[in-house]
């Protein structure tokens, strides 16, 4: 039975209006309630410091690797193969300097196709050797 009189069923309808209401009434909130900081509000002076150059350059290891895995320690070729002997190259090449400093700089200059582990040897070299500041040499590509 149908009680109601005209046309059927109505389609249900969606009314857009306050939809759109509370929107703008959300962005509304957003906008009011975000605080915009700015940073450069904040006035500070950073320290100055004048220190002179250090007088003396530490002491250098160079370790040149080629691609067939061979080393040189500060320009002489040495025969060693693994990080146990090359780490008695790197003890030698600093007491044949004859310079007394601490703690040199090993500079790594490994060729583009060096493979990985010859690298990794050295690095083994300097730890097992003590030491601990290790450089890698690179040149720039020529390409702007």
């Amino acid at each position: 039975m149908n009680f109601r009189k005209g046309k059927g069923r109505e389609d249900p309808e969606i009314n857009l209006i306050p939809f759109i209401d509370v929107l703008l009434v959300i962005v509304i909130f957003l906008m009011v309630t975000t605080s915009y900081s700015k940073f450069t509000a904040l006035q500070i002076t950073l320290p100055t410091a004048d220190a002179d150059k250090a007088m003396t350059q530490p002491q250098e290891i160079n370790v040149a690797v080629n691609p067939q895995g061979q080393y040189a320690v500060n320009n002489v070729q040495v025969s060693s193969k693994d990080a146990a002997s090359l780490a008695l190259d790197l003890k030698s090449a600093v007491a044949a300097d004859g310079q007394s400093k601490a703690d040199p700089v090993v500079i790594i200059n490994a060729d583009a196709m060096a493979t990985h582990q010859t690298v990794i040897n050295v690095l083994e070299a300097a730890r097992l050797a003590g030491f601990d500041k290790i450089t890698f040499a690179a040149q720039t590509s020529g390409h702007k």
